[in-house]
Order: structure tokens, then sequence, then C-alpha cells
């Protein structure tokens, strides 16, 4: 949490404070900023104070805060049809999934609300195709596949388990990028394999060249589905529309969320037409899954990519943020490695990334810091030049400073 005077803590922040100290459960450490507005890559708190944010939505908002054509299309949509369940067919919902069935391997969609939903039905596709006979899957050291019990339980980092267990059974952990560790975990129960193409809360690293391939492989000739979790790398923000299509690798099942809806909850799990029958009625559900709200945010999200030319932006600002970022590496011992993968970029330190994150909120900074050491960005997939120069001015002021205390 961030450690900012409360003497500097404008009261209209201070009586949200207390309402949330009074009724929230306080299971997320929150930075003492009330943020009421957004627009674009810009946020204001309750003070009317800007803030320039290179994190925003922790990585759902890809489109940048209130976007255009979602802000339309929700608003047109939320006027004709809220919700409906299930057990009706809606239009939004078939348009969403074909458009997802397009541009990736031209499979069927399951929809939920979130990554670890998305997780959880994937896990269970694994088991349900062979009745629960292979129910093992082989996840890795490093990833993160959400919080509900199976995707926690598949997360291979035991400070998500603490006080938790035990664990659900059948997971079992590799190191990333040791295929030969994969091969002697293999038996006659395992059914699967769940791997982040690009290592998102795990530090923004890419999978090891060849590694994927590997994983395909194995696959193929153990008769394991490949499923790739691109909660955080999927939806363009890397530059293509999907992680796996920088590896030219194609998995059997794709989890998606975060950035699916351009802000709005909504998550999915894609899966050949051929694995999809075994997701049969009765064994899996989710009573918002592919809800007309999200089913149109969806929809308009990746119009709004196409229509813009965002996949083109991002690699255009990518190159931004690396020639910053590694022209910063050249000059601050702090700085250790740069990584950037389209809006998925890296900043590992040697100084305590925390206290950069502080120093970056002191400039009106949003930013993110995982595993410790690393600055996590997740910037908005049409952010301007001239707010990634920003953002860089800022974050390089931010950890030079920090550096310079010892």
């Amino acid at each position: 949490m961030a450690t900012i005077d409360a003497s500097s803590i404008g009261e209209k922040t201070q009586a949200v404070i207390n309402t949330f100290n009074r009724y929230v459960v306080p299971n997320y450490k929150r930075f003492p900023v009330c943020l009421v507005r957004g627009q674009g890559s810009r946020v204001w708190d309750a003070e009317g104070a800007e803030y320039l944010d290179l994190f925003p939505g922790w990585g759902c908002n890809l489109l940048g805060h209130c976007p255009e054509p979602i802000v339309r299309a929700v608003q047109e949509q939320v006027a004709k049809l809220i919700h409906v369940p299930n057990t009706w067919y809606t239009e939004p919902q078939g348009e969403w999934a074909k458009a997802l069935s397009e541009r990736s391997f031209g499979g069927q969609a399951f929809f939920c609300n979130s990554g670890t939903e998305a997780n959880e039905a994937a896990i269970k596709l694994v088991r349900l195709r062979t009745d629960g006979k292979r129910y093992k899957i082989i996840t890795f050291k490093g990833g993160f596949h959400g919080r509900t019990m199976g995707s926690v339980s598949a997360t291979a980092q035991p400070k998500y388990h603490e006080g938790l267990g035990p664990m659900v059974a059948g997971f079992q952990y590799a190191p990333h990028g040791d295929l030969e560790a994969v091969e002697k975990l293999i038996d006659d129960h395992t059914g699967g394999i769940l791997v982040e193409p690009i290592l998102g809360e795990g530090g923004v690293v890419p999978a090891p060249e060849g590694f994927l391939q590997g994983l395909r492989r194995i696959a193929d000739e153990r008769d394991l589905l490949l499923v790739f979790d691109e909660v955080q790398c999927g939806c363009g923000r890397t530059g293509k529309w999907f992680g796996y299509q920088h590896f030219g690798v194609t998995p059997d099942v794709m989890t998606l969320a975060k950035s699916l809806c351009a802000g709005v909850a909504g998550g999915a799990m894609l899966t050949t037409v051929e694995l999809a029958r075994h997701l049969r009625p009765g064994m899996h559900a989710a009573t918002f899954g592919g809800n007309p709200l999200a089913a149109a945010a969806g929809v308009a999200a990746l119009e709004m990519i196409e229509n813009e030319n965002l996949l083109g932006h991002v690699d255009t600002a990518a190159a931004i943020f690396r020639e910053r970022l590694e022209a910063l590496k050249d000059r601050c011992d702090a700085v250790a490695d740069v990584r950037v993968i389209g809006m998925m970029i890296g900043v590992e330190l040697t100084i305590d990334g925390s206290a950069v994150v502080q120093a970056c909120l002191e400039k009106n900074l949003l930013v993110n810091c995982t595993q410790g050491r690393v600055i996590r960005l997740l910037p908005a997939m049409n952010i301007s030049a001239a707010d990634v120069h920003e953002g860089c001015d800022k974050l390089s002021d931010a950890i030079i400073e920090v550096a310079s205390r010892g």
C-alpha cells in the first residue's frame, strides 16, 4: 500500500476510505486515491488530480478508459436487453463467438466472466475428455491462472496457496521452459498442459525459444490437450490478435479475459469444434457468461481495434517504449532487463519495485510491480506517442530517484 501521509489525503477521498473501512472486506491493498473519472490513458481522482495510467484497469482497459465505441455499444445494448440466461439464444453472443473464432483457430467459445472462470472451464474440459480418467495437468512455476480453488491449485506459486490447503489434486509443476521436466511428469493419468505463452504476473516473460513448439510436440505424441492461458496477452495486446500467433503454435484450448471486453467484465474459453462437445450440457455453466452487455462490448472492442488499425499502432508504441527503456538500462544500473512484447512491458530492477511504484504515484503516474522487482506496464493499445514519452520520463526519474537512495 502507498505510504502517503494521511494529512495529504483530501476530504472527499477520506470520506470514501472511511466508508470502505467500515463496510468493505479488506482483502485488497489499496492506494489512498479515489478515482472518479477516466478518458483514454488519463484518470482523475476525487480531488481533481490527473494521472497518466500505464496499467489501466489492471490490464482490463485495453483501449483506455471509456473508449467511445465501447461506451456507445453498451449504452445501446442496455436499453434493449441487459441480461437473459443461457437457456435462450441472443444475437450478440453468437456474433461475439463468431468474431473470436474468425480471428483465432476457428473453434467455438464458452463464455464466462473472468480469467479464473475461463481456466476452470479449461480444467474441466481436460478432465471431461476422458471422463476423469486422465485428470492430471502440468503447469509451470512462475505462472498464474486465477483465484478460484481449481485455478489457484494450477498456479505454481506457493505464496498463493498459503492457508488454503489442501489444493485441488492433479496439478504437477514443472520449471518454466524445461521440456525434459515435462516429459518426466507425464504418466497414464496426465491429460493436459496449461501454460501462459507470455508470463504476465510472473514478470512479463515470453516463452523461451522452442519451448511452446516442444510442448505442442509432446502434446501430440502423448495425446494431451495443450491449453494456453492468454488472459493477459490475448485480444491484440501484443500486436497480434493472440499471443500464440507470435510463436507459430496453435493450442487446443485458449482462455481469455481481462481486456476481452475493453473494461467490461467478460471471459471466454475457446476450443476446437471436436473438443467442445465434451463440455456437454449440465457439466459447466456461468449464469452471467456471454450476457448481452459483455457481448456488445466484446464485439465493439474487436471492431474498434480493426477500424483504428490498433494492431499496427501497438508495434509503433512498443518501439518507442523499447528505445526509451533500453536507453534507461544503458545509463542506470538499477535496470537489469527490459522486456517489451507489444503493450506488455516488464522492467526488471535490482532495487525494490514497490518503492518505484510509490515514487511514480507521487509523480501522478500509475504503474504496477510484480515479483517484487519487475515494474509491469500494460498500457492501452491506443496510447499516444506523447503519453509514452511522458510515462517513460516519469518512470525513469522515479527509478533513478529510488536507486540514488542506496
